[in-house]
């Protein structure tokens, strides 16, 4: 069995025909999405109407659920561009999301099963985020009945191999290669390069293995429209992969 995984897409259209036609090639069998669809300065509406179209096993992330669980005015930065562009039928979608889905023995969240908050793999230090130690991620998938867990979130490529045997895999973020958060706990993500990302997991003879792809798309057209709406910071990201 194959699965291609996705996530973190905020939007980046032209990020997410490229993943599409390269998931095409590798003819997997499913391919399902863990969220953060939409939000940021880029072609919401446009992604919107292709995930639509395309029917895949969606979870909602944490920027899908501030698309709709608060009044335009008390949006945030990503959210604001993102909910300008999109129609009442993008919103409904958004709305029938499950937090999280059980499907073909996979496990599917965005950040934790519990909190679309928190990373799953990893922790904040000295303002980046490492890895976290694998007893915290077992405390955080207490009574979690699949072999395979995939989360999104920290649009970091990861995957983490438990004591108990479960494997754990992060796609990487198909449409945002780096950004500041200003949380409580202020951090960087940075990947170092401005290819989308996604995962390829293949089941044979009960045992997984993962494949962390990069592909190259038109981000420097991408770079251009955060730059056209007034955003610097996710031009610079889109453009670079980097915050500097």
């Amino acid at each position: 069995m194959r699965v291609a995984v996705v996530a973190d897409i905020h939007g980046n259209f032209d990020a997410l025909l490229a993943v599409a036609e390269d998931i095409k090639d590798a003819s997997p069998d499913l391919i399902v999405n863990l969220g953060d669809c939409f939000s940021g300065p880029l072609e919401a509406e446009r992604s919107a109407d292709f995930l639509i179209a395309a029917g895949w096993p969606t979870v909602r992330g944490n920027h899908d659920r501030a698309l709709i669980d608060r009044p335009r005015e008390k949006m945030g930065d990503w959210e604001a561009p993102a909910y300008d562009r999109m129609a009442p039928a993008h919103f409904d979608w958004i709305r029938a999301l499950p937090e999280t889905l059980a499907i073909e023995g996979l496990f599917l969240c965005h950040g934790t099963p519990r909190s679309d908050m928190t990373y799953l793999m990893e922790e904040v230090l000295a303002g980046r985020m490492v890895l976290r130690d694998s007893k915290l991620v077992e405390s955080d998938l207490a009574g979690i009945d699949a072999n395979v867990i995939l989360c999104g979130h920290s649009h970091t490529p990861r995957h983490m191999r438990l004591l108990d045997g479960r494997l754990v895999v992060n796609p990487g973020s198909v449409g945002s290669q780096a950004y500041s958060d200003p949380s409580e706990t202020p951090h960087l993500m940075e990947q170092g390069s401005p290819h989308a990302r996604y995962a390829l997991l293949d089941r044979s003879k009960g045992r997984w293995s993962v494949t962390q792809r990069f592909v190259d798309y038109d981000w420097e057209r991408a770079s251009r429209l955060a730059k056209e709406a007034g955003d610097e910071e996710w031009a610079i990201a889109l453009a670079t992969g980097r915050m500097r």
